[in-house]
């Protein structure tokens, strides 16, 4: 591969990855699309479905949280492509036996497998199509990679709402866990990036504690997280939390679904992702992307929150629209991550720095929760909305652009 060129290897490669977070976003997001049909499946009352769903939604989380630090090690000693095939088995697995649960327990208990299996997929695959890129078209990589696995959702929201059945749930969670079983055939055709196999055995790789020993190395680790917030504040409060919300808000017309508003916050996504990407190609900057699609989302929660009180429910799924194109700059907030780190650490911080944003939405969610019976629902919404993206914002100024930077280079 010259400089400037992707070799067909590499192209291969990127149409691998992408199908891969395809199906993994399909399974992510499919609990959200499916959580109250499914919830009252297994006898749970309307006013139940939003908390349990809530705690539902944080052990995944808590899964993803322990499962990117688990594959992002494994992937920095071990090689990134073994993660790409361990993630994908492991959940895949998780989201067939789902199909089968019965109770409330066993319904935990898999969702929190199935996260520690979903944590693996983006952060292995980015880690490598960007060991395998040139430095120019780092981005390109990310922006298919993100785009594509952003349209997992929007499928994962069709598929549900195939059919009226009540028990169509579990037909979803079996459709998710056999298109990742299919997706290792694809994985055979991968292969291990340079970069890694460069790296001399007697180098320490893949250790989670350096990032907490060195002052710098830390306070840039948390800057990386704190840029992928809103995006999981957004999915995670205002997308996911839409029926009980713009009940708050008195949309008129149809009630608001959420499968519905999951496939228009998640075709924003795909389009934002491969924008995104495109955006910061063109400017030649990670930073300038972030800070246009951060601060722009805010404006578009402001108007969910204060601006839709009362409009129909078509006008409703455009602002989702919206918020999720706003929000699609993933690729380049991965990208970025990827890029601050070298190849001994790099695929523990671009697995587990994703994962940790998701992982936030633990405590963002119980800050919502908790907020809720003080100022209410929409306001506790602002609120975290607000310490998200300022956050992000503020996080931003602190790195420094790695556009063009170098990844050949060790911690």
């Amino acid at each position: 591969m010259t400089e400037t060129s992707i070799s067909r290897n590499t192209k291969i490669l990127i149409a691998v990855a992408s199908l891969g977070y395809f199906v993994d976003v399909y399974d992510l997001i499919l609990f959200g699309v499916v959580r109250n049909q499914s919830l009252a499946s297994l006898g749970l009352s309307k006013e139940q479905q939003l908390s349990q769903g809530l705690n539902l939604l944080n052990i995944q989380m808590a899964g993803m949280l322990l499962g990117g630090i688990i594959w992002g090690i494994w992937g920095d000693k071990k090689g990134r492509k073994s993660v790409l095939f361990g993630s994908i088995l492991l959940y895949s697995l998780a989201n067939v036996a789902n199909g089968f649960v019965h109770d409330l327990t066993t319904y935990a208990i898999l969702r929190f497998l199935a996260g520690i299996g979903l944590a693996g997929e983006l952060g292995a695959g980015i880690t490598l199509v960007n060991e395998s890129l040139p430095r120019e078209k780092r981005g390109i990589g990310a922006l298919f990679i993100a785009g594509v696995g952003a349209l997992g959702a929007v499928t994962a929201a069709i598929i549900a709402g195939l059919s009226p059945d009540p028990e169509w749930w579990r037909i979803s969670y079996f459709i998710g866990g056999a298109m990742g079983l299919a997706l290792l055939v694809l994985r055979v055709g991968t292969f291990e990036s340079v970069l890694f196999k460069n790296v001399k055995e007697d180098v320490s790789k893949g250790d989670f504690i350096s990032l907490f020993t060195n002052t710098e190395r830390f306070k840039k680790y948390i800057y990386c997280i704190l840029i992928g917030l809103p995006v999981w504040c957004v999915v995670g409060i205002l997308i996911l939390a839409a029926p009980e919300l713009s009940k708050a808000l008195g949309i008129t017309g149809e009630p608001i679904l959420g499968n519905k508003t999951i496939m228009y916050t998640y075709i924003g996504l795909s389009i934002g992702d491969f924008l995104s990407g495109l955006i910061s190609q063109l400017l030649r900057s990670r930073k300038k992307t972030v800070y246009i699609f951060v601060g722009i989302c805010f404006f578009f929660i402001v108007c969910y929150l204060y601006l839709c009180n009362g409009v129909s429910s078509d006008i409703f799924y455009i602002i989702c629209l919206m918020l999720g194109f706003f929000g699609g700059y993933w690729a380049v907030f991965v990208t970025m991550a990827s890029e601050q780190f070298g190849t001994n650490l790099r695929a523990t911080v671009t697995t587990t720095v994703p994962n940790f944003v998701r992982g936030a939405l633990i405590p963002i969610t119980i800050g919502f929760k908790a907020l809720i019976p003080q100022i209410g629902i929409v306001n506790a919404a602002m609120v975290v909305g607000v310490v998200c993206c300022f956050s992000a914002l503020w996080a931003t100024t602190k790195l420094d652009e790695t556009f063009t930077k170098d990844l050949d280079y060790l911690e």
